[in-house]
């Protein structure tokens, strides 16, 4: 079986959009709290929330 690059379906890149969204969230606010740039924070926590989406697509 060879990796497609297309959703397989459109709830389910929602719902992996979510839940890596929701976990880098996690860890952005917590670096927000202790002195971290909030739009450097928000940065890194979009980056990592679509390269997961990206992976979660290809395995």
């Amino acid at each position: 079986m060879l990796p497609n690059p297309a959703p397989r379906d459109r709830s389910e890149l929602t719902s992996q959009l979510a839940v890596a969204a929701l976990g880098a969230g996690l860890v952005t606010t917590i670096a927000v709290a202790q002195g971290q740039n909030p739009m450097t924070a928000l940065g890194i926590t979009l980056f990592s929330a679509i390269a997961a989406v990206m992976v979660g697509q290809v395995l």
